[in-house]
């Protein structure tokens, strides 16, 4: 598993939600399988959801880390966990999958670190309500037989600028199918902070810092 380096949204997350319930959010025609995860991370096999051309809104486990389809290694998929919404569209590595293969990320809640004098803190973001956050992200296709994905960052809004400068871009369910349509060519609006007021967040155990670590007293408030 590839060292996260806190001082960068590293990306974590928190999967715990019943699967019915992921179904019913993504618009799913089947629940899929999964377990409670509280601890995601990059490098592990993630649930997304994409749009496919003949079975509409399906979902798949993907590496999280993408693998550009030109690349001659799949081991620069340990560098791209996170691309910047600011470029994501001119970047070599990233504007093929941002034209054309953008996906969503079903996650109960994030992690976050916060610099204090103590040390890094965690803090466990949420939404405000019972629904999920669908993580914007895009998806590539290596070889043919490994899927990998990476989730885009956008800057802090209200409430996380009081942990960190940098935020996953979340997209508002009234923007699934807009986001998920590569024949969509303005995504690029849809980079932006969620609404700060829709987000909840709470200090956590710093045992989520290591990824050998799982369970739900992680993401209980200290």
């Amino acid at each position: 598993m590839p060292h996260c380096n806190l001082r960068r949204m590293c990306g974590r997350y928190a999967l715990h939600s019943h699967p019915d319930v992921v179904a019913l959010q993504f618009n799913l025609a089947s629940a899929p399988e999964i377990e409670a995860r509280y601890n995601i991370c990059p490098s592990n096999d993630i649930l997304i959801v994409r749009q496919h051309a003949q079975r509409g809104r399906v979902c798949d486990q993907s590496r999280w880390g993408l693998v550009p389809s030109w690349a001659k290694d799949a081991s620069i998929g340990n560098r791209l966990a996170n691309a910047r919404g600011e470029t994501i569209a001119d970047r070599p590595a990233f504007k093929a999958a941002f034209r054309q293969w953008r996906c969503l990320v079903p996650a109960s809640g994030f992690y976050e670190w916060k610099t204090t004098r103590a040390g890094k803190q965690p803090y466990y973001i949420r939404p405000a309500g019972d629904e999920l956050f669908g993580l914007a992200g895009i998806t590539e296709l290596w070889r043919g037989q490994l899927r990998t994905v990476c989730l885009i960052t956008t800057g802090a809004n209200e409430l996380m600028r009081g942990i960190h400068e940098r935020m996953p871009v979340i997209a508002p369910l009234q923007d699934y199918d807009a986001w998920l349509d590569p024949r969509n060519h303005a995504a690029e609006q849809f980079i932006r902070p969620y609404p700060a007021h829709l987000m909840r967040s709470h200090p956590v155990s710093k045992a989520v810092s290591d990824a050998a670590n799982e369970g739900a007293a992680l993401i209980e408030r200290i």
